[in-house]
C-alpha cells in the first residue's frame, strides 16, 4: 500500500470534493480517498501494482478538475 497527496486545481464547493472523491475511489486499485476542498487535496491510498499516478490525472480531468502535482504522503 502506497499513500499520495495530489493537489487539484478547480474545486469550489463540496459537490466538487464528492466528484473527484467518486471519481478516484472507482479506480481499480485505489483503497482510501479524503478530499478536501480547503487546500485542494485528496489523500489517496493505494496499491501502485494496480494503479498509477497517471490513471488518478485522467480520472481527475474525466470529472472536469486539473491534478497539479502528486507527493508521498507525510505518514
Amino acid at each position: 500500500m502506497r499513500e499520495l497527496v495530489l493537489k487539484i486545481d478547480g474545486m469550489t464547493c463540496g459537490h466538487c470534493v464528492h466528484t473527484v472523491t467518486k471519481a478516484l475511489s472507482e479506480l481499480d486499485g485505489v483503497e482510501d480517498v479524503h478530499v478536501e476542498l480547503e487546500g485542494g487535496r485528496a489523500e489517496v491510498a493505494f496499491d501502485p501494482a494496480r494503479v498509477d499516478v497517471e490513471a488518478m490525472r485522467r480520472a481527475v480531468e474525466a470529472a472536469g478538475y486539473t491534478l497539479v502535482a502528486a507527493e508521498p504522503a507525510d505518514r
